[in-house]
């Protein structure tokens, strides 16, 4: 079973960002993220939108987020 469940995409932004990333960019709903020693990721989800377990698991491999920091 895996770690993660689901959650607001506002939610996950809000963690990424309380650990040191910050929106380099914004083009409509897409946000490229950039955070030193780490290469962008491009953040494409609507506030409001749920993101599942399997899309949390890849977002955490590019970003180092973790369950806990949710």
């Amino acid at each position: 079973m895996s770690a993660w469940g689901s959650a607001r995409a506002s939610r996950v932004l809000a963690a990424l960002l309380r650990l040191g990333w910050f929106v380099k960019r914004t083009t409509g709903s897409h946000r490229t993220l950039a955070r030193e020693g780490w290469p962008d990721v491009v953040f494409a989800f609507h506030d409001a939108e749920e993101i599942g377990p399997r899309m949390l698991a890849r977002i955490a491999k590019s970003t180092g987020l973790t369950p806990t920091d949710l």
